[in-house]
């Protein structure tokens, strides 16, 4: 993937012929966030609001839009971005008034299959023997899911267009062959993964301070 600050002018003018994919991290607000995180995500989207206008000035206008567990395209699909993440679906909003347009990503019976194991995995399971089962399936669906994003993407992107895709940091997407991927990431992200590191440290060092002594 190329990131935007090692974009010359001269390189640009290449790409626009090209087949181009911008892509933005997902990135989701906790349940009551604290206010230096909440500044941190409106750093975090306001940078990549910046990051995007610079690389639709100088390689192109995503005309396609790409969401993570959205498989509705248009109107409904739409609806569905306000409800996973109220600032991606800020982002996109000013794009479809633009003329932009809003593909479904997602296969709904593949995405459902791949969240149920998900939630089978997090339900405190105690036997390795059905923890291996339900992995090997939820690895499988995740598989077989992200193949059909990358389809989606393949049909959907035309010749020269440019599409604008967000996407969480863990994906296992191939992007298909032919589509240059732009990576937006603002150095907001940075002091979010920090953040996130010193959280998770935390509440570690809190479990571990809760446990018993075994006396």
């Amino acid at each position: 993937m190329t990131e935007l600050g090692r974009i010359e002018r001269p390189e640009a003018e290449g790409f626009r012929a090209g087949r181009k994919l911008y892509l933005v991290p997902l990135v989701y607000s906790p349940a009551d966030p604290p206010a230096d995180y909440v500044a941190m995500l409106a750093r975090y989207w306001g940078g990549v609001r910046e990051h995007l206008r610079r690389l639709e000035d100088r390689i192109g206008v995503a005309t396609r839009l790409y969401h993570e567990t959205v498989p509705a395209p248009g109107a409904e699909g739409m609806e569905i971005v306000r409800q996973v993440n109220i600032r991606s679906h800020e982002v996109c909003q000013l794009r479809v008034e633009a003329g932009a347009t809003l593909e479904a990503l997602e296969d709904p019976e593949m995405l459902a299959e791949t969240i149920d194991w998900q939630r089978c995995l997090m339900i405190g399971l105690t036997t390795q023997k059905v923890i291996q089962l339900i992995w090997g399936n939820y690895r499988e669906a995740s598989k077989r899911r992200y193949e059909e994003m990358a389809r989606r993407l393949d049909a959907t992107l035309g010749a020269g267009e440019a599409g604008l895709l967000f996407l969480l940091e863990d994906h296992q997407l191939q992007f298909p062959s032919g589509i240059q991927v732009f990576y937006v990431a603002p150095p907001a992200l940075d002091e979010i993964h920090r953040w996130q590191r010193n959280r998770s440290q935390s509440e570690a060092a809190g479990a571990a301070g809760e446990a018993p002594d075994g006396d």
